[in-house]
This record gives structure tokens, sequence and C-alpha cells, in this order.
């Protein structure tokens, strides 16, 4: 067994056994039969291995992951819609703006980060003990806590900002010659796990509640529901009864998971959206304000420039 072949994950291997196809430098190029793009994996020790996914495939594969049961103590990140050909535009997914989910070893992670639907991500898996000797934990902060402890089923989403997604391309367009690419890889996988655990110490959680995968399915329906009609304002009531669950529980965990209380979520998105109609400037300031629910454009105009940091008119002239 070669040098680079002790580095590729078993995962990437048994895909390209289902595709019969070759790994050629750790990557694996997808047959055209099948789809197209590419797939690459690299163990870079026993305490951390990425997996970068860029591809489409014509039908879903299933596949096993021999490493699942080595991964006990490992925490799982999936920096997903990554890639610039799935970044959101107009009349597209809001739920598919660049983020990356977190979770604990723990859960059942096959149910959020299944490695047969993993087209356009970068998965990361770190050892928890490895990740805890690597900074001093705070008892400050209970987010980081939980994962290095990773005794508690968890879950946290959080939106990738520049900083992050400046890594990310670097990753995923750096030209690096064969003798330095396992070093320089790591390192820029490290950069990304650090620059996201000091975003996630940022969280204000006090206490943080156990998940079950219910809970979970039930705060992404409720997501996917805030976002598929970002002109019409949630009402907390009303989300409440369709999760089957009090308002209080409700905005409890959806804040611990992503970080953020359902209005300013909410919010935060909508203005996402204004920002991306103004750029394309086929709609006046008036006309996207009324397309997202506005009917004060002067309350628009005031919101937009809260999150985005320049009033609408200036934004739509850069």
């Amino acid at each position: 067994m070669d040098t680079i072949d002790q580095t590729v994950p078993h995962i990437l291997k048994n895909l390209a056994g289902l595709l019969g196809s070759e790994i050629k430098q750790r990557k694996l190029e997808i047959p055209s039969r099948f789809g197209k793009g590419y797939c690459t994996g690299l163990i870079f020790n026993k305490h951390i291995r990425m997996l970068i996914s860029n591809y489409e495939l014509y039908e879903d594969l299933i596949i096993e992951n021999p490493d699942v049961n080595m991964a006990k103590r490992m925490l799982f990140f999936k920096f997903q819609h990554i890639f610039p050909k799935t970044k959101i535009s107009s009349g597209g997914n809001p739920a598919e703006m660049p983020s990356v989910m977190v979770a604990t070893s723990r859960l059942n992670t096959d149910k959020f980060i299944p490695i047969h639907s993993n087209k356009n991500t970068i998965n990361i898996e770190v050892d928890a003990d490895y990740l805890k000797s690597l900074f001093q934990v705070s008892d400050q902060s209970p987010v980081l806590k939980s994962l290095v402890e990773n005794t508690e089923p968890f879950l946290f989403e959080h939106m990738i900002d520049p900083s992050l997604q400046n890594v990310v391309n670097e990753i995923i367009s750096e030209e690096i010659d064969e003798t330095f690419k396992l070093f320089f890889l790591r390192l820029k996988a490290e950069e990304l796990i650090c620059r996201l655990l000091i975003e996630l110490e940022k969280r204000n959680e006090k206490h943080l509640y156990a998940l079950n995968i219910h809970d979970i399915e039930t705060m992404y329906m409720i997501r996917a529901k805030i976002l598929e009609q970002l002109e019409i304002p949630p009402v907390i009531k009303e989300l409440a009864a369709e999760a089957g669950m009090s308002a209080t529980k409700l905005k409890r965990l959806f804040r611990q998971i992503f970080g953020n209380s359902i209005f300013n979520y909410y919010q935060e998105f909508r203005m996402k959206e204004a920002a991306l109609l103004l750029k394309e400037k086929k709609y006046s300031v008036s006309e996207v304000g009324y397309k997202l629910g506005f009917s004060n454009l002067g309350h628009f105009s005031k919101i937009f420039k809260e999150h985005i940091g320049m009033n609408p008119k200036q934004y739509s002239m850069v």
C-alpha cells in the first residue's frame, strides 16, 4: 500500500467501487454516466480527516461508511452550499445560503450529514480530545464546552461569514504541490474549525438542552417554513402549533441550534434576499421593499441598513 493510499478515507474508496472508477492523487472524478464533478478525501492523521465533495449525481447512492464506528469521539463539521455555483440567487432557496453544521458524535449524524448526498460540501471530522488540547475552554462558553466534552447530543448551525468563505476558497482552489498538500490542507481545515469556534464562543446561551432526532427535524421544518415566504413575518403561536410544542420550547431550541431568535433569523434572511434583489438591478428599492412585505419604505430602509450596513439606495448603486 503506497503512502497516498493510506491517506484516502474508506468512504471515498467505497464510492469509487460503486462507480467503477479509480482514485487518482486522492481525487475521484465522477464518471459522466453517473453525473459530474469530483470528490476528494484526506486522512491527515488519526485525529482529523476531511472529505471535499463538489459533484452532482443523476441518482443518489447509498454508501456504507466503514469509519463510522471509529468516530465515537469525533465531532462532525459540515460546510455546505459553499461552492460558488451553489450560492443563492433571486428565486432560489434561502435555506441554501452558505452555512456550517456542527454535530457531536452522540447524534446519529447520518440523519443530518449523509455521505451519499454530500454534494457541494466540505466535511471535517475532528477528535474531540484532540480539539480540546488545542485551546483553553472557558466555563463561560457552554457551546464550546459541550462540543469538546462530546457527551451529549448537540447540533449547531452557523452562517458562513467572509473570513470562513475565504479559507474555504483556499481549500478548493489553491494549487499545491503534492509535497505540501497534506500539510497545507490540514492547516486550512484547522483554521476553518478555529475561526468557526471563535464565532460559536460568542453565543450567549447559558444552558444547553440535549437534543433528539425529532426535535432537530422539527426545528429544520420550522426553519424551512420561516424561509418559505420571506414577505410574511413568522407568528410564534402558529409555528408552535405546527411544531407540536410550547412556544417557550420552540424559541429555546431554535435559538440554541441557529444562534438567533426566530424573528431575528427571519429578518436576517429577509435582508439578505433584499440585498440580492437590489444587486441584480432588476427592481427599484421600493419594488424590493414591497416584494418583501414592507408597506413602509422608511422602515424597510432602516432595517436594511441595520443588517447590511448602508441604506438600500446606496447599496443599489454599488
